[in-house]
């Protein structure tokens, strides 16, 4: 569908339809739009406003990011909210996960099988606590040492997926770049890739290195994971940073596929892969006992 605006001529799409009933962010993106629409400012006009670029409004409209709190603060005063959209990020920022993270841990809980390309670090399943504290705390600078603890309380108790009586099946690609970089110093780093050969050698549990030599690769923009079921289709979920992604529709899922399959592909076989895993390990703990 198209529409005019502004009478200016010029023909642009439709804005894309939101469903604010599929979560916080997307009502408060929802709620942002109508506000923005009834003042008559367009995106670009509110962004200058505020300042802030128009494609960030965008994004915050979309549902796909939520805004600092001064600039929530600075909307809702702008738009004459009275204090509603004060009140929606509020109620955002209560929620532990963003709702993107709650949905992939949802279906994280129901799969049979899992497929991870991990681009920066070891998933959190296969985590010990003193690697997951220091990749939550250096990926969530602004967050209390309070707040670290319970996120890696609740990333731990994920790992009960693996301890079930018939666990799904977990098939993880590490790239040589998580191996090599001592997250936490060289004892949490030989400790945690302890635990990734010790998986590694568990039923169900499959792990690769995709090696700096396989050179560059069809999964280069981060990690991707498909998650498959006994009675429904399969997912694809792709992280980058502080974002992620869940993809639902069946073409993109079999496409995000493809690619996992290219790397699955060049990546060392498991035994080959366990033995770079042990190497690693063994040159961590000789740096922790010379320091």
């Amino acid at each position: 569908m198209l529409d005019r605006r502004h009478d200016t001529g010029v023909t642009v799409p439709a804005p894309k339809e939101l469903d604010p009933s599929t979560s916080l962010a997307a009502l408060y993106g929802s709620k942002l739009r109508k506000l923005r629409v009834r003042a008559g400012l367009t995106q670009r006009e509110l962004g200058d406003r505020i300042p802030l670029a128009h494609s960030r409004i965008a994004q915050f409209e979309l549902g796909n990011e939520t805004p600092p709190q001064d600039v929530s603060r600075r909307l809702d005063t702008l738009l004459d909210a009275g204090g509603d959209l004060t009140d929606l990020w509020e109620h955002i920022k209560r929620t532990p996960y963003p709702d993107w993270a709650r949905r992939f841990m949802e279906h994280e809980a129901r799969a049979t099988a899992m497929h991870k390309y991990m681009a920066h670090s070891v998933p959190g399943l296969l985590q010990t606590e003193a690697y997951a504290r220091e990749v939550l705390r250096l990926g969530q600078p602004w967050c209390t040492a309070e707040e670290i603890e319970e996120k890696v309380a609740t990333r731990v108790s994920r790992q009960a997926l693996l301890q079930r009586a018939e666990p799904p099946l977990l098939w993880v690609v590490l790239d040589e770049a998580v191996i090599r970089r001592p997250v936490g110093g060289h004892a949490v780093m030989r400790d945690q890739l302890a635990r990734v050969v010790e998986a590694a050698g568990l039923p169900r549990i499959e792990v690769q290195v995709l090696p700096f030599a396989a050179g560059g690769h069809s999964a280069m923009g981060g990690s991707l994971t498909l998650l498959s079921f006994e009675h429904a289709s399969d997912v694809a979920y792709l992280e980058a940073g502080h974002s992620g992604e869940l993809v639902e529709d069946r073409a993109m899922v079999a496409r995000h596929s493809y690619r996992y399959d290219l790397v699955h592909a060049r990546a060392l076989p498991p035994d080959t892969s366990r033995a770079l895993l042990q190497q690693a390990m063994e040159e961590f703990d000789h740096a922790k006992l010379a320091t």
